[in-house]
């Protein structure tokens, strides 16, 4: 009988686990693997796998190839026939390998170093819910923001104002008296980035993404950037503020992607951030607010 080269007795939960997995719900390998893993002779050509199990010569030629390419089995010739050869970890434990390629739930049970990393994960993630209120992460919006203070004094409006994203930007970039010139390209981790964003008589490092009427409809994570991670791009940024401006209506779940990712950010980085939106209401009250750095047939 051969002895396989891995020493498989020190990680047997996987080599079960892993043999269990190739067997699967395929009647046919099973047959195999149980046709070869019974008896005293240490292999079995096609011929006396086909006697024993009923099958097909194809059928079991294919069940036999799936079993050696996992190296269940070893493949070789015997007189010029296709034979497998038994390895003796899977003799010792085929009827458990047997029993848990019939059922998942129970392989997923046995303790291995793959699910162990699974629950580590888990238990990272419950970790960090846990210390959700421990995060200094804080949502704020425009009425928070002493630069865009103006804008309190504009009542909300449920009209929107479909305004191109270039021209919005730049009459942001005017009210905080940012000078630079930000023309976009797609590998851009940000639309606007300023140093001059002030809350509550300090300033802030900012990073600011828009998206203008080239987006339509309510705006959602997918539709944010070619490939619907311009959160995650923007939530790369070394800033403090982050947030997502839109002409329109912004899904709720843009907001709680953000809010996720800059939660995580501010707990491992261990230092005070802010994120928000600015949905087409709060875009209009600004536009109103600092109508001298827009565009005048925006601002009437």
């Amino acid at each position: 009988m051969t002895t396989s080269v891995a020493d498989r007795s020190s990680n047997k939960n996987e080599q079960m686990v892993h043999a269990a997995e190739v067997l699967g719900r395929s009647d046919h390998r099973a047959r195999v693997f149980r046709a070869v893993y019974t008896g005293k002779s240490s292999r079995k050509t096609i011929v006396d796998i086909m006697n024993a199990t009923g099958l097909l010569r194809t059928r079991a030629l294919d069940a036999g190839k799936a079993l050696a390419d996992n190296d269940l089995v070893v493949k070789l010739r015997v007189n010029g026939v296709t034979a497998y050869e038994k390895i003796e970890f899977f003799q010792r434990y085929r009827d458990p390998i047997l029993k848990l390629a019939k059922n998942p739930k129970a392989r997923a049970d046995v303790p291995t170093k793959r699910n162990s990393l699974k629950r580590a994960q888990i238990k990272i993630s419950l970790d960090v819910q846990a210390a959700k209120s421990k995060v200094p992460a804080e949502r704020i919006t425009i009425d928070e923001i002493d630069s865009f203070n103006a804008a309190q004094a504009v009542p909300m409006d449920q009209k929107y104002l479909k305004i191109p994203e270039t021209t919005f930007k730049n009459g942001v970039a005017k009210i905080l008296a940012e000078r630079g010139s930000f023309k976009d390209w797609g590998g851009e981790l940000r639309d606007l980035g300023s140093t001059r964003l002030m809350i509550r008589g300090h300033r802030r490092v900012a990073a600011i993404a828009f998206k203008g009427p080239g987006t339509t409809g309510k705006l959602t994570p997918k539709k944010m950037g070619k490939n619907g991670d311009q959160i995650q791009r923007l939530a790369k940024c070394s800033s403090e503020v982050f947030l997502i401006q839109y002409w329109g209506e912004i899904e709720d779940s843009v907001l709680e992607q953000l809010e996720s990712l800059i939660r995580l950010k501010s707990y491992f980085e261990g230092r005070k951030l802010w994120y928000g939106i600015i949905d087409g209401q709060d875009s209009r009250r600004l536009i109103k607010a600092y109508s001298a750095n827009f565009p005048n047939k925006f601002t009437k």
